[in-house]
C-alpha cells in the first residue's frame, strides 16, 4: 500500500472562483451532508475569504451562515477549514489587530478548525499575529505560501519562506497556487524542499484550474510529500476553479498512493445540488465563460479567485470604454480583444510595480492599474494617469515590503506628488479599535451577539454591516438580482427576435441583382439636419460610422442605423469635472475626510471626491482650476463614467 494521501474539498472557493455568488444558507445545510456522505474528505472549507461580504450583500447574516454550515462537519469529524488575509483579516483592507484577534476566537467558536493565513506580499511580519491568534483561540495555524512565477520568485525563496513561518509560528504549510500557473515540477521541488527541512510539518497543496497545470502540480506535489490535496468537484471544477476530485482521485490511486473510495451515489447528489443553486445565477453572477480554462493566463498569471469577478467587472468596463468611443467618433473593440490588451498590460505593469504576488487583494490592484492603462490609452491618454489609493499602499510599503525594484515611471510619480515611503510594521498603521465599535454598537442598541460575533461583523466590515441591519442590503440586493434577470431575459429575446435584413434588390447594369447599400443619408430631426455615414459590418448590417450636424460637427459613431439618435451638445458657460470612471460616488473616503462644498475655490490637481470601483478607492482629481458652484453626484449613490460630478466658476 503506497503513502496515503488526504483530500480536501474547497467547497467555499468552488464559488467564489466563479463568480459573485455563493449559496444560501439553507442551501448550504441541504449539501452538507452529502458531502459528508461521500466518504472521501478529510477537510472542507466552509468560510472565510469573500464569505461574510457575500451573504452580508444578500442581506443574509453570515454568522448564522457559518455555524449551521459548520455544524454536520463538526459533528462528523470531519475539520473546517478558513481563508483569512493576514493584515485584511477577512476584507479587503488592513484591520486592526484586537479585531484580527476576536475573530479567531470567534470563527473556532462557531465551528471552525483550521485557518489557512496568508499575507498578499508573503510577509512573514503580517502573518506573525495570524499564527499567534489562531492558536491562542484554538485553531490550527496553517501558513499559505502565495505561489507566482517571477525572476524573484525562485524555488529557494519558497523553501526560505516556509522555514520564516515556521519560525514566526506556523503548525502546517500551504502551497496557494491561487492562479494554477506554478509549474508541476517546480511545485514538486518546493513541496520536497519543505519536507526535507521539517518532515513533521503537514502540506497541503491549493491549485486553481485556470491554465491548466494543476492537475500535474497535484501529482508532482503528491511525490514529493504532499499530504492533502485540494480539490473542486462538478459543476463549479477546472475553469477559474480547482482540478477535479475524480480526476485526482483516479491518478493518484494510478500511482500508487492510498486514497479514500468515493461514494458515487453522494457525490452525484452533491453534483446535482450544486447544479441547482447555480442554475439561476449563470449570466447573473457567475459568467459562464469562468468555466472554461484559459492557457492564455500563463503570461499575466491572474488568480482564479479574482477571475470569478474580473469577467463581470469586464462587462461593465466594455460598455463604458465603448460608450466613450462611439462618442468621440472610434472604433468600438470587442470583450476578447479588450480581455487581451488587459492581459498584456498586467504583464508591462506587474513588474514596475515590485512583482507583488498575484493574489488578493494585490492581484486586483495590479489588474484594476492594468485595465485603466488599457482604458486610458483606448481614449488616447497616458498610462498610470489614474492610481487608486489603496495600490499606492502598496506601492509606499504600507503593506511591507515588494520583493522587487519598482519601475522608474513609478517612483518619478511618488517623488511628484509627495508621496512618503513607509518603512515600519504594517499593523502600526492601524491602532486598536475594537472598543470604537463596541461603543458605536451601544450608542445604537445592537447586542453583540453570540460570542461577540455580531461586534466582530460590524467591526470587520462596518458599511455592509450597516447596509445588513437596516435592511437596505436585502432591498438593494432583490432590486439588483432583478434588474440582472430582466436584462438576461431582454437579451434572450432580442436574440430570438433579431429580424433577418432583407436587401433592396436593384440592378447593376448587367442584369443581375445586388442589395442596394447607402454610404450617405441626410436626416431632419426636428427641422435639424444630420449627415448620416453608414458602413456595413461582416453580416452586411447597417452601421452608423459617422453622424454630423450642420455644423460638420462629428457628434457620434457605430450605432446600430435603427436606434441612431442626435446628441445636442449642452453648454451652460460653467466648466465642469466629469467621473473618469463608473463606479459608486463619494464625496469623503472616510468620516475624517472634509467634503467640497458650493463656494469652495480648487486648484488643478486637488482630490474632489472618490469613486468605489473595482474594490477600490479612486481619487478624483480636478484637472482645471476654479469655484464650486454646484455639485450633481449624489454621495454613495453609483454613477457613470463621463457624468458631470462638479460645475465649477
Amino acid at each position: 500500500m503506497g503513502k496515503e494521501i488526504k483530500l480536501a474539498l474547497v467547497y467555499r472557493d468552488m464559488w467564489q472562483s466563479s463568480g459573485k455568488y455563493l449559496p444560501r444558507v439553507d442551501q448550504l445545510v441541504r449539501v452538507a451532508q452529502p458531502i459528508i456522505d461521500m466518504g472521501c474528505f478529510t477537510r472542507v472549507e466552509t468560510n472565510g475569504g469573500g464569505f461574510e461580504q457575500v451573504n452580508l450583500l444578500f442581506g443574509e447574516n453570515p454568522n448564522i451562515a457559518v455555524r449551521k454550515w459548520t455544524q454536520p462537519f463538526n459533528d462528523a469529524g470531519i475539520q473546517t477549514q478558513m481563508l483569512e488575509r493576514g493584515l485584511n483579516g477577512i476584507r479587503m483592507s488592513p484591520v486592526s489587530a484586537d479585531i484580527r484577534r476576536l475573530m479567531f476566537k470567534v470563527k473556532k467558536l462557531q465551528g471552525t478548525d483550521i485557518s489557512r493565513s496568508f499575507d498578499g506580499l508573503n510577509n512573514p511580519q503580517n502573518l506573525e499575529n495570524s499564527f499567534k491568534f489562531a492558536k491562542e483561540g484554538g485553531m490550527i495555524a496553517q501558513a499559505a505560501l502565495s505561489l507566482t512565477v517571477s525572476p524573484v520568485h525562485t524555488i529557494a525563496y519558497y523553501i526560505d519562506l516556509a522555514d520564516k513561518y515556521i519560525e514566526k509560528g506556523a503548525e502546517e504549510i500551504c502551497i496557494k497556487d491561487m492562479a494554477g500557473i506554478g509549474r508541476p515540477v517546480s511545485v514538486g521541488k518546493i513541496v520536497k524542499g519543505i519536507k526535507d527541512r521539517h518532515p513533521k510539518v503537514l502540506v497541503q497543496y491549493h491549485g486553481h484550474s485556470t491554465p491548466g497545470f494543476s492537475i500535474a502540480s497535484s501529482l508532482e506535489a503528491a511525490r514529493a510529500g504532499a499530504d492533502i490535496i485540494d480539490v473542486g468537484m462538478e459543476p463549479l471544477s477546472w475553469g477559474t476553479g480547482h482540478a477535479d476530485l475524480l480526476a485526482i482521485h483516479a491518478m493518484l490511486k494510478d500511482a500508487g498512493f492510498s486514497v479514500p473510495d468515493v461514494n458515487m451515489d453522494a457525490y452525484m447528489e452533491v453534483r446535482a445540488l450544486s447544479k441547482e443553486f447555480m442554475d439561476d445565477f449563470v449570466g447573473l453572477y457567475i459568467n459562464d465563460r469562468n468555466r472554461y480554462m484559459n492557457s492564455l493566463l500563463i503570461g499575466p498569471g491572474l488568480p482564479g479567485g479574482m477571475m470569478g469577478s474580473l469577467m463581470a467587472d469586464l462587462e461593465k468596463n466594455l460598455s463604458s470604454v465603448n460608450k466613450w468611443l462611439t462618442k468621440n467618433g472610434k472604433e468600438n473593440v470587442t470583450q476578447d480583444e479588450l480581455l487581451i490588451k488587459l492581459f498584456n498590460e498586467v504583464e508591462h505593469v506587474w513588474p514596475r510595480l515590485g512583482y507583488p504576488p498575484l493574489v488578493t487583494p494585490f492581484s486586483q490592484y495590479v489588474k484594476n492599474i492594468s485595465l485603466m492603462n488599457v482604458m486610458q490609452m483606448l481614449k488616447g491618454r497616458e498610462r498610470w494617469s489614474m492610481i487608486d489609493e489603496n495600490t499606492w499602499g502598496m506601492i509606499l510599503g504600507k503593506s511591507g515590503k515588494l520583493l522587487g525594484p519598482l519601475g522608474e515611471e513609478i517612483l518619478k510619480m511618488a517623488k511628484d506628488q509627495g508621496r512618503e515611503f513607509y518603512e515600519g510594521k504594517p499593523q502600526d498603521l492601524y491602532p486598536d479599535e475594537l472598543e470604537l465599535f463596541a461603543a458605536k454598537m451601544d450608542e445604537k442598541g445592537w447586542d453583540y451577539g453570540q460570542d461577540d460575533e455580531e461586534l466582530l461583523e460590524y467591526a470587520m466590515h462596518p458599511a455592509q454591516y450597516e447596509a445588513f441591519k437596516s435592511g437596505k442590503a436585502k432591498k438593494d440586493f432583490l432590486a439588483d438580482l432583478e434588474k440582472r434577470r430582466a436584462a438576461k431575459a431582454a437579451k434572450q429575446n432580442a436574440i430570438s427576435a433579431t429580424p433577418i435584413p432583407v436587401p433592396i434588390p436593384v440592378s447593376n447594369g448587367s442584369g443581375q441583382q445586388q442589395a442596394f447599400k447607402p454610404k450617405q443619408l441626410e436626416l431632419d430631426i426636428n427641422g435639424e439636419k444630420y449627415k448620416v455615414s453608414i458602413s456595413y459590418d461582416e453580416e452586411e448590417q447597417a452601421v452608423v460610422s459617422s453622424t454630423a450636424n450642420s455644423n460638420g460637427e462629428k457628434i457620434g459613431i457605430a450605432a446600430p442605423l435603427s436606434t441612431a439618435a442626435a446628441t445636442y451638445p449642452q453648454n451652460d458657460g460653467l466648466r465642469v469635472i466629469t467621473a473618469p470612471l463608473e463606479g459608486k460616488f463619494y464625496l469623503t473616503k472616510d468620516s475624517s475626510d472634509v467634503a467640497v462644498k458650493v463656494g469652495d475655490k480648487i486648484t488643478e490637481g486637488q482630490t474632489v471626491a472618490y469613486i468605489e470601483s473595482m474594490k477600490v478607492i479612486n481619487s478624483i482629481t480636478s484637472d482645471k482650476s476654479g469655484t464650486i458652484v454646484e455639485i450633481l453626484g449624489k454621495h454613495g449613490e453609483e454613477i457613470e463614467e463621463d457624468d458631470v460630478i462638479i460645475k465649477l466658476q
